[in-house]
């Protein structure tokens, strides 16, 4: 995998359709993607298995759809179109390494705003706060979520699973930074790592974090393994977390963590946490608030 070559090789590829219709429509219907690949590298990542129909292999190969912003409109400016929410970087960062340079995202979020459209978007990168005027803007005329994902805040762990993502305390100081504007913002522990990031102390401070930058909810999960991202996680656990890889073969016999481990996490340490902090688990309540009715 040759990971540093990857991030310095983005290949355009312009899209036909924005906009990628979901088959579950709580909280959201659609998926926007405006790159295909990413370069943060999470060796965890869910959508390892995405770049199968490209006949790639390498998932970090990025491929950005330059002219998003272009057929976004044509999209939204349907009569058929009811503004319905807009999940963003649902399967790739929005905000890669690509985007600093490419500068997709800002003609995005001015169509979103041109249609007052809703939208959800989660972010590794505080590369979002580029942006933050446009969003501070669509966040006073309708619902906007930004979220962040950070499984811990040990830079030692977090460099070998999200080698290129941001520190977690730079995620945190970015919601922060959000929740002086109108969307709300939240922390998504996903995944929650067993042996790696699912102890007391690691969830803790991602609480104690969450709490001092008043995010809206804390939503977790833990993690669950498939098709290729389990072959790329295992082989980042033998490298370097060695220790625990034979734990982890008999945990992972199957996708996910057994069902007991699973309780325990939750009745030992997320709960008690979450209570402790005061930080809801519900998105559903800012989402109430916030959305506004055409």
């Amino acid at each position: 995998m040759d990971e540093a070559a990857d991030r310095n090789a983005v290949i355009e590829m312009p899209c036909t359709t924005a906009l990628n219709k979901l088959k579950r429509k709580v909280p959201y219907g659609w998926d926007l993607n405006i790159y295909r690949g990413c370069s943060h590298c999470c060796r965890y990542c869910y959508a390892i298995y995405s770049h199968a129909y490209l006949a790639e292999t390498r998932f970090t190969k990025v491929f950005a759809k330059t002219n998003s912003a272009e057929q976004l409109d044509k999209e939204l400016s349907r009569p058929t179109w009811k503004r319905e929410v807009i999940n963003m970087g649902g399967v790739t960062d929005s905000y890669q390494e690509a985007e600093k340079t490419l500068k997709l995202m800002p003609d995005v979020w001015k169509v979103l705003i041109k249609y007052k459209n809703p939208v959800i978007i989660s972010t590794k990168s505080d590369l979002i706060l580029r942006d933050y005027d446009l969003i501070a803007e669509l966040a006073k005329e309708t619902y906007v979520n930004v979220a962040s994902t950070i499984t811990t805040m040990d830079e030692g762990v977090r460099i070998k699973i999200e080698p290129n993502a941001s520190p977690g305390i730079d995620r945190f100081n970015m919601l922060q930074a959000f929740r002086k504007t109108n969307a709300s913002v939240g922390l998504h522990t996903m995944p929650i790592i067993p042996c790696i990031t699912d102890s007391y102390s690691n969830i803790e401070w991602l609480c104690a974090e969450a709490q001092r930058t008043r995010v809206h909810y804390m939503l977790p999960g833990v993690l669950y393994l498939r098709g290729a991202t389990k072959k790329v996680f295992l082989a980042c656990v033998e490298k370097e977390f060695p220790d625990i890889f034979e734990k982890m073969i008999a945990l992972y016999k199957t996708g996910g963590a057994n069902k007991a481990y699973k309780e325990r996490l939750y009745r030992d340490i997320v709960n008690p946490l979450r209570e402790k902090y005061g930080i809801s688990s519900s998105y559903i309540k800012p989402m109430k608030e916030k959305m506004h009715k055409p």
